[in-house]
């Protein structure tokens, strides 16, 4: 199977193939052809399956048709980040197009912004608070608005944007087709999407369950410990990028800092960064620079970044829903990768939800050598009765698990120094 098959634009076939890509996702598949047919759709997918491409490359289709310098096609999302990201997409698929695209979102000037929409583009990216500044001050007109995407729409009603969503609504009434895509379908999300779609043609993939590319593994700490624990595991493993999740900024931020006195090519990526400093800490993480990124849920939307070989959750998430979301920034395009998981007993509730929805016990383990003092990561964390363990999987780290056999890592970090260890289980 391949992208010939939707008989796009030569210009747009030319895209394709120049950003490398061969075989459509399973989004892609399904989405693709109910797009180009203009019907609503609602997309439940996570971060990961390809679903930028899925409505993007239909939206080019549409606009190399019709009027240019108007905006006809509106991509709302949650985070500067995934907006430039789908920006970037828009703008290596249609390279050999007329179509223009411009991103607006807050952190930034609005000179720049205003200039871009002043001479004219036809895909907008936005993020909802700037995007309803520019609208106020009559400096974007979408009226002539033919597509709409609400993209990552179950983030953006936990970041507290549903209000200012509908307030954009108002502002597209001649649209002819709603795009809706969300890895979940909370109450308010699944309320909205009734509000918007019409008739909708409803692509479901990946829902809930993680890539099966990815190993996890809990690693009970007491909370003490966890910076210590974490210093250990990247010194000794080999790994290639990793990127570490934390509950607070404050924490993020000054866990960055503690990584690189140590000597790792660490940066920080949360909220409170301007957004130049977000930009560069992302463009490190993507071209080497930094071997490991420290984020918070909501700073990490939009990371795409390929060849990530570790999630670590130094903090234990809130929701089942935001594992799964970290989680799925590695053991992307069929490539493996680990997740690993502090937890302490206070996190127990937690751990049994995460099981509960995955349907699988998490593996426990303790790392080799690792002082642990009087504490006992055997005897924590004890699984609820009713939890049926799954078959112990084999050792993380260096080693393929399918076979056994070791497999060379992407890259070992401090000189050589990293030995492939992925603790023992319990």
């Amino acid at each position: 199977m391949s992208f010939t098959q939707f008989s796009f634009d030569a210009r747009i076939e030319a895209g394709i193939k120049d950003i490398g890509f061969t075989e459509p996702t399973p989004i892609q598949t399904q989405a693709i052809p109910h797009v180009l047919a203009e019907s609503d759709l609602l997309g439940l997918a996570q971060t990961g399956t390809g679903k930028t491409a899925a409505f993007m490359l239909p939206i080019l289709q549409r606009l190399t048709r019709g009027p240019l310098r108007q905006v006809r096609a509106l991509i709302v999302a949650p985070t500067r980040e995934l907006a430039e990201q789908i920006h970037q997409t828009a703008v290596d698929l249609g390279k050999y197009t007329k179509v223009r695209s411009t991103t607006v979102y807050g952190g930034v000037g609005k000179k720049a912004q205003i200039d871009a929409l002043r001479h004219g583009v036809e895909i907008v990216v936005a993020c909802p608070g700037r995007l309803l500044d520019l609208a106020g001050e009559r400096h974007i007109d979408l009226s002539k608005v033919e597509v709409l995407v609400l993209d990552e729409a179950d983030r953006m009603c936990d970041m507290g944007f549903l209000p200012d969503i509908r307030r954009i609504l108002k502002l597209v009434p001649n649209r002819e087709q709603t795009l809706f895509f969300s890895a979940t379908m909370p109450d308010d999300i699944r309320e909205l999407a009734d509000d918007i779609l019409d008739d909708p043609v409803t692509v479901q993939i990946g829902m809930i369950a993680p890539a099966k590319t990815v190993s996890h593994a809990l690693y009970p700490v007491p909370q003490g410990m966890k910076k210590e624990l974490l210093f250990t595991m990247l010194d000794e493993m080999a790994t290639g990028r990793v990127l570490v999740f934390t509950r607070t900024k404050r924490r993020a931020r000054f866990l960055a800092r503690d990584l690189d006195k140590k000597g790792f090519k660490a940066e920080a990526l949360q909220g409170n960064m301007s957004q130049n400093r977000r930009q560069k800490a992302m463009d490190g993480f993507r071209s080497g620079k930094y071997d490991i990124l420290v984020a918070t849920d909501i700073a990490a939307r939009g990371i795409d970044v390929a060849e990530i070989s570790h999630v670590i959750n130094f903090d234990m998430p809130d929701t089942v829903d935001a594992y799964t979301h970290r989680i799925g920034r590695t053991g992307r395009a069929a490539e493996e990768g680990d997740a690993f998981t502090f937890a302490t007993d206070e996190d127990a509730a937690m751990v049994r939800d995460i099981e509960r929805v995955l349907k699988m016990r998490l593996e426990r383990r303790r790392w080799p050598d690792f002082d642990y003092g009087s504490f006992d990561p055997e005897k924590a964390l004890r699984p609820a009765q009713n939890t049926r363990p799954e078959p112990t999987s084999k050792p993380h780290g260096n080693y393929s698990r399918r076979s056994g056999e070791k497999r060379e890592p992407n890259r070992r970090r401090r000189g050589g120094r990293g030995r492939s260890r992925g603790g023992s289980s319990s």
